[in-house]
């Protein structure tokens, strides 16, 4: 079975819940999840998933939250290679050019260590709406296809 990793940050509880819908499409896929808060997970354990799913928020004009930034340097230390991801995460739009640049530093960084972007990163202004939860399913059938086809 297809196993997926969600690792999320979040402040005022937006991005738990983005994590919650991202799992149940997930696993509506018949994908394996396990999801946690990033202060509670060490980016060792991306290695053990096929796939890999980051749900993190910017704090104000385009500053990394501290428990965030933990992790961001704890994982430039290891090597993803070939281990496929997505990025999303919320924010609010009122900080126009730092709207959500926590999840582009995110994707960046993922990229550099080795692993594969497979489904565009996914930036939600403020709460998860109805389209927003479908553009969320849309990035799960995405990096769940990109895995199975290259395993064939």
């Amino acid at each position: 079975m297809t196993t997926a990793k969600i690792v999320y940050a979040s402040m005022t509880g937006n991005n738990e819940e983005i994590a919650g819908i991202l799992e149940e499409e997930l696993q509506d896929l018949d994908v394996e999840t396990n999801m946690s808060e990033i202060g509670f997970t060490d980016p060792s354990e991306l290695l053990n998933y096929d796939l890999n799913f980051m749900v993190v928020y910017t704090y104000g004009e385009g500053d990394m939250p501290d428990e965030v930034a933990d992790f961001y340097d704890d994982l430039k230390e290891l090597k993803l290679t070939n281990k496929l991801y997505a990025v999303m995460g919320s924010g609010d739009i009122f900080y126009e050019d730092h709207f959500c640049e926590t999840v582009d530093d995110f994707d960046k960084l993922l990229t550099e260590v080795g692993a594969i972007k497979a489904a565009p990163s996914l930036k939600i202004n403020l709460e998860a709406d109805s389209d927003d939860i479908e553009h969320i399913a849309n990035v799960a059938k995405q990096v769940v296809n990109k895995y199975d086809e290259l395993a064939k």
